[in-house]
């Protein structure tokens, strides 16, 4: 290597001996920069959805053409995770970083102007997986900057951002269209796009050394990313966290149905339910890396996050199929209140525990882990109304099954009583 690129690495963050230090001078900054990286996902699905309806009659196209909007958005966040993931180990963080949200910015911009349906769910699909970077490399950029404890609680951390963006998204977007049509939600999207990208290029430097890439192309990656997945452990908390991310899904897709239509609530109502509950998971997130980390080793607080889920689970299932009576909604939303809060100890702990086993190849383990939540929680989203509109029993037994085999894959595959702490 020359002796300017030397340079040039030391000037920035070299090698995991200084990593550490600098991120912790600049800890408020770069917690910032990745909040951001980690917001935006989600804002670029929920600033979107209270202008659902005006998008039909704008483009006329049916209802079920302009969901495939969302669809095509969620399914391109969850594949570009697994390319730009890669391409982080080999090129660094920051030029498939910038070269995303660049993508992302141009994709936003053409939404806003889209003549037709069709040609806004095709951008709305390359919006997806070019802001798939955002997600993909701001856990690979913790893994590099952290290790062990510090990198639990920068997650829980990271939470504390990410949980708030999708409460806040419908609300900005609902003001939004007080003021102009949803073409200008993609407006906005593509301002803050610009602004993120201005601040990443500006503030966050290189965390991934030229020493420590990986080389090689295509088939390099692929090898990469199946030697992960033989790695028992890392696959055991993958699982955990793409079922337990799964059972969220559920609550997610199901909550407005339930609450509103079955059990006869105000949208006003089911909107102070989601909010409580988001601010729940915040909570225990922060409780999580504020007070256990550190304290209590990682795989307890896990152990205890999905035991929490899963008790709250079956505690629904029983109450939706009538065990208890009619118990009404105030009982059911008790129960979701704790399964949403236990999240806060599941999400961060399962993300941590993984990459701390993946120093090596980090962009292709975020990629994994981000790509399987997505996925599963797919998968498990349309099952909650297989019933029909008056029942809730579907919602309860897949968030059961997801928190049973999250628990169960856990124990089995990660067997934390047989490692060192």
């Amino acid at each position: 290597m020359p002796e300017s690129g030397q340079k040039t690495t030391q000037g920035h963050i070299s090698g995991t001996q200084a990593a550490v230090p600098a991120a912790r001078r600049a800890g408020l900054l770069v917690t910032l920069v990745l909040g951001g990286l980690t917001a935006l996902p989600p804002l670029s699905m929920d600033m979107y959805l209270p202008a659902l309806p005006e998008v039909t009659r704008s483009l006329t196209a049916p209802a079920a053409t302009v969901q495939l909007t969302l669809t095509a958005c969620l399914a391109g966040m969850a594949l570009g995770q697994l390319v730009v993931g890669p391409m982080s180990d080999k090129w660094g963080r920051r030029r498939p970083l910038l070269a995303g949200m660049v993508v992302y910015v141009l994709a936003t911009a053409v939404c806003a102007f889209a003549p037709s349906a069709e040609l806004l769910i095709a951008f709305r699909l390359l919006q997806g997986l070019a802001g798939a970077a955002g997600i993909v490399i701001a856990r690979a950029v913790v893994r590099d900057l952290y290790d062990g404890v510090e990198m639990a609680r920068f997650f829980s951390t990271l939470m504390l951002i990410s949980g708030v963006a999708p409460i806040v998204a419908p609300l900005i977007g609902g003001q939004i269209l007080r003021i102009t049509d949803w073409r200008g939600v993609f407006h906005v999207l593509a301002v803050i796009g610009v602004l993120l990208t201005l601040v990443v290029w500006r503030f966050l430097h290189e965390t991934l050394p030229p020493e420590r890439r990986q080389e090689g192309g295509v088939g390099q990656a692929l090898r990469t990313m199946r030697g992960l997945l033989a790695d028992r452990v890392f696959t055991g908390y993958m699982l955990a966290g793409g079922l337990a991310f799964a059972a969220l899904f559920a609550y997610i897709s199901a909550s407005p149905f339930v609450v509103q239509e079955i059990y006869g609530a105000s949208p006003q109502t089911f909107s102070l339910l989601f909010g409580l509950n988001s601010i729940g998971l915040v909570a225990v997130g922060q409780i999580n890396g504020k007070l256990l980390v550190g304290r209590v080793s990682l795989d307890k607080a896990l152990g205890w996050g999905l035991s929490v889920i899963l008790l709250a689970a079956t505690a629904l299932l029983l109450m939706t199929a009538g065990v208890f009576g009619d118990v009404g909604l105030v009982p059911i939303a008790a129960g979701l209140f704790v399964l949403m809060s236990a999240m806060g100890l599941a999400m961060p702990n399962t993300n941590a525990q993984a990459l701390m086993r993946t120093p090596h190849a980090a962009g292709s383990a975020s990629a994994l882990l981000g790509t399987s939540s997505f996925l599963i929680g797919a998968v498990a989203s349309p099952l909650v109304g297989i019933a029909g509109e008056r029942t809730a029993v579907p919602m309860a037994v897949v968030q059961l099954t997801c928190a049973t085999a999250a628990l169960a894959g856990y124990l089995l595959l990660c067997r934390p009583w047989h490692r060192t702490p």
